[in-house]
């Protein structure tokens, strides 16, 4: 079994965390995940920075002591991880006697080796970022972070030698070249030792807010060297030496990791600062340090100061947390800056979740309910699935193993799409019409099992979503988590029984409902009466063709049209508009409705939400996979509460059941039609 030590950076509890703060704890989180459902012995460690001086302006603006302070804020953290589901193993606080004595160990050996002198320092220092800010690293004469003016300060202080240590640490990212990820930020450190470095200060004078220099106890430790050795204290450094050899020295025979998750604005304090203090007390490095990027807001850092902060509860008391997981992991590059709003928010939460998941576990378990009374048995021919199910186990492991947290989230919904397209190959509402009950058997057993492994692809990201998944389609577990050897498995024996329940993600719209079957009629002006009419039976629009108007025959004795030529448009008008070939993702019933059907739709450079009153002639599962026609340049409407962009093109006999138009040879999505 390989041991995975996992950090995250520690928090200053000046303000309760945002959503920047939580994108950094739920990928670790993420991550942590994975590494269990593998089988590793894992272990997450996250934690509070309590020495900050901006925590102690803070806690002296409350009235309250400042030890009395961090603990208020301890619960407030740990109340906004408990809401996100973060399963931290160890959470650690700067003001714990365990951290201390850590602290205290490694500075005095730091001292005895001769790396630590008594100098004056002077330079502009930000107390935001408790950090000194070199002058060309000022934007304006502003900290680029916190856009304020620094203090020049100017004390006596005791020094590290970090220069010493720059041949050193370019010998080791020449020799480890994954020591420091993404690519983007090794780059960044390479440039910084390449230029040379310079002694940093380790004391501040004249505070009492601090753990006191063991030499020199005067001066209390500079908080960001005192915060940086919470990840060696979390694992017993100077305290419990088995403890701190399990998970960090490793003189037994298991292979360990220890990685370190952090904030871009601070990878060099991980990825210099740190490793030459680890080699000074004569430690191992740790195995990586990855530097992710912020998610902004409206392009901006999140930041209390600058007006920017989304507080993550908010999304998880309207959604759960699983969703917002899912957006941060699934809709970010691990590594780059992403954006977030709202509007995007329930874009995907939408097209993703309630369109696409858990339209597919609606499908899988209303199906098996209705042919099979919820009870399915293995069949012994599991086919195309078993095989696309095991090609996405290597992609999805290999993603997360480079920490691509995107691309493990993209494979696992590539297969989620890959099940939606074997129920509409495979037809099953057409195997049971027919009494092929073997082949029927078949399906539902592999639609069932393909959706059961997706739900422990999708685990690490939302789990608390694919536990109910798994339990809807019978595989429910008594175990804390699962474990790939022997949950991520296609079974090809057993029975199970499926069970339907109400929708796990409903979809985010007005919350007006309309219960009339009637389709308004949509906003805008209205069509040119001289745009025929029966073609289209979709939305916007009628559900059935509207009636043509009584025309005069076009001259004496020839036969009714109802196109007269004053009526006839022109070629311009015509290509005006914009018919377009798309795929259906996703179809479902529109509740209340006897001939909505909600569609998904894929055009090739985006995806849409159409509403058609198809449903007297298809079945929605039927649906899916489909290629159609469809008016793509029509203004939405809303149909039953449900925005629809666009209109697909069916024919509707006299008193018959509306018919989609079809293609030979389906072009690819996107492709217009002329």
């Amino acid at each position: 079994m390989s041991r995975f030590y996992l950090t995250t950076a520690i928090d200053y509890v000046n303000n309760r965390p945002h959503l920047g703060t939580a994108y950094e704890k739920i990928a670790a989180d993420v991550i942590a995940r994975f590494h269990r459902l593998a089988g590793d012995d894992v272990r997450l460690v996250m934690g509070n920075d309590e020495h900050s001086q901006n925590v102690f302006r803070r806690a002296k603006d409350a009235g309250l002591d400042p030890l009395a302070y961090c603990d208020r804020m301890e619960q407030e953290f740990r109340s906004v991880w408990a809401g996100l589901n973060v399963s931290f193993d160890d959470f650690i606080r700067t003001t714990q006697p365990r951290h201390k004595v850590a602290v205290q160990t490694l500075v005095q050996r730091a001292f005895d080796s001769g790396d630590v002198y008594e100098g004056v320092y002077e330079g502009w220092y930000c107390v935001s970022c408790e950090e000194f800010k070199p002058e060309k690293g000022l934007i304006d004469g502003q900290c680029p972070v916190h856009r304020t003016k620094p203090d020049w300060i100017k004390e006596k202080n005791y020094f590290f030698r970090l220069a010493k240590y720059r041949d050193a640490l370019l010998e080791h990212y020449a020799a480890n070249p994954t020591f420091v990820a993404p690519e983007s930020r090794r780059n960044e450190m390479l440039r910084l030792l390449e230029g040379g470095l310079e002694d940093i200060s380790v004391s501040r004078a004249g505070q009492a807010w601090g753990i006191p220099l063991p030499f020199a106890p005067a001066n209390v430790v500079y908080v960001w060297y005192d915060a940086l050795i919470n990840y060696a204290a979390a694992v017993g450094y100077g305290g419990d030496a088995a403890l701190f050899d399990r998970w960090w020295t490793q003189t037994g025979q298991s292979r360990r990791q220890v990685v370190h998750l952090v904030g871009k604005d601070i990878t060099r304090f991980h990825c210099v600062v740190w490793p030459a203090m680890l080699m000074s007390a004569g430690l191992p490095l740790p195995t990586q340090i990855f530097g992710h990027g912020w998610v902004l807001f409206k392009g901006e850092k999140m930041s209390k100061s600058l007006g920017t902060v989304v507080d993550p509860l908010a999304a998880v008391e309207r959604v759960g947390p699983d969703p917002l997981r899912l957006f941060l992991s699934k809709e970010i590059v691990f590594g780059n800056d992403g954006d977030f709003s709202w509007d995007r928010f329930e874009e995907k939460y939408n097209a993703d979740l309630a369109n696409n998941l858990g339209n597919l576990v609606n499908r899988v378990t209303a199906m098996a309910e209705r042919y099979r009374n919820g009870r399915l048995r293995a069949m012994p021919i599991a086919g195309e699935l078993s095989a696309a199910a095991t090609e996405t186990e290597a992609r999805w492991r290999a993603a997360f193993e480079t920490l691509s947290l995107d691309a493990a989230c993209a494979v696992a919904f590539q297969f989620v799409d890959r099940i939606n397209e074997y129920i509409a190959t495979e037809a099953p509402w057409k195997l049971a019409k027919e009494g092929a009950d073997d082949a029927l058997d078949t399906v539902l057993w592999n639609a069932s099992e393909a959706l059961r492994l997706a739900a422990v692809l999708l685990w690490p990201v939302m789990p608390a979503s694919c536990e109910e998944i798994r339990r809807r389609v019978g595989d429910a577990s008594n175990d804390a988590h699962p474990i790939w050897a022997r949950d991520g498995q296609w079974r090809v024996d057993g029975e199970r029984v499926v069970v339907s329940g109400p929708a796990l993600w409903p979809r985010l719209e007005d919350k007006e409902i309309t219960v009339s079957d009637e389709i308004p009629t949509p906003s805008g002006p209205p069509a040119p009466p001289s745009v025929p009419a029966p073609a289209s039976v979709a939305a916007p629009g009628a559900d059935v063709p509207a009636p043509a108007e009584a025309v005069a025959p076009s001259s004496p004795g020839a036969p009714e049209s109802l196109w007269p030529m004053e009526s006839r448009i022109s070629i311009e008008d015509f290509m005006k508009v914009d018919l377009r070939v798309a795929k259906v993702l996703t179809a479902e019933r529109v509740p209340k409705s006897k001939k909505l059907v909600r569609l998904e739709i894929d055009l090739g450079s985006e995806r849409r939400t159409l509403v058609a009153g198809i449903a007297e002639g298809y079945e929605a599962e039927a649906l899916v996979g489909r290629t159609v026609a469809i008016v793509a340049n029509l203004k939405p409407a809303k149909l039953m509460g449900i925005e629809s962009n666009g209109m697909i093109l069916a024919a509707s006999p006299d008193g018959g059941k509306p018919m989609l138009v079809a293609f030979d040879q389906p072009p690819a999505p996107g492709t217009r039609i002329r």
